[in-house]
């Protein structure tokens, strides 16, 4: 009987364990995006702690990093809110970049010719961890401020115009309001000063 027979087969697990920490998993699924270009940011956040890995997205100008920077954020939330974790300790342990389902077009081109196009999608899966090795936040992120569009600042103007159409309505009311009060009572004291002026002879 060798020794590798004779040694117990529960000594192969035990060098494989690892500690049991909390994970929290989020997936973003039919992303209308290529996988080839959204795991160029997946490589550049993967093993970063939570608050590098916000910072590298937000400023990366890849086209992909916005979507990815949602997926973390969501994920970061759930492990706050849901599994009661601590945000200054997560890690992205895990982040997985699938093809999904692929729309195929064609392209007229010249002499009665067509070129087929993929419409690629992919399905992203972000896996957090709590580490105790995470070291203390450097970056503060700065929230973004909310674009304008055109309808928006149209539906701004009109509220306004509205606004001031009624404020200006008020005013011309309280004015005449005013002005027929005094009227009132200029005319209340003329009566009064005929009445004083008029004789009255005495009742005998």
């Amino acid at each position: 009987m060798s020794a590798s027979e004779s040694a117990p087969r529960y000594k192969l697990w035990v060098v494989g364990h690892k500690s049991f920490m909390k994970q929290q998993t989020a997936k973003l699924n039919h992303l209308r995006m290529a996988p080839r270009k959204v795991r160029l940011m997946a490589t550049v956040i993967k093993g970063l702690s939570v608050n590098d890995a916000q910072a590298q997205l937000a400023t990366n100008p890849k086209r992909a990093s916005e979507p990815v920077l949602k997926l973390l954020q969501s994920a970061i939330a759930n492990a706050v809110n849901n599994a009661k974790m601590d945000a200054s300790k997560l890690i992205v342990k895990e982040i997985r970049v699938d093809g999904g389902p692929m729309l195929k077009r064609w392209l007229p081109r010249a002499q009665g010719r067509a070129t087929p196009i993929q419409k690629k999608s992919s399905h992203i899966t972000i896996v957090l961890e709590e580490s105790d090795k995470v070291k203390a936040p450097r970056f503060t992120m700065a929230k973004k401020v909310e674009k304008i569009t055109k309808s928006k600042a149209e539906t701004i103007k009109k509220v306004a115009a509205k606004t001031e159409k009624a404020e200006k309505a008020e005013d011309k009311e309280a004015k005449t309001k005013t002005k027929t009060e005094k009227a009132e009572k200029t005319t209340k004291v003329a009566k009064e000063g005929t009445k004083r002026k008029m004789f009255q002879r005495k009742s005998i």
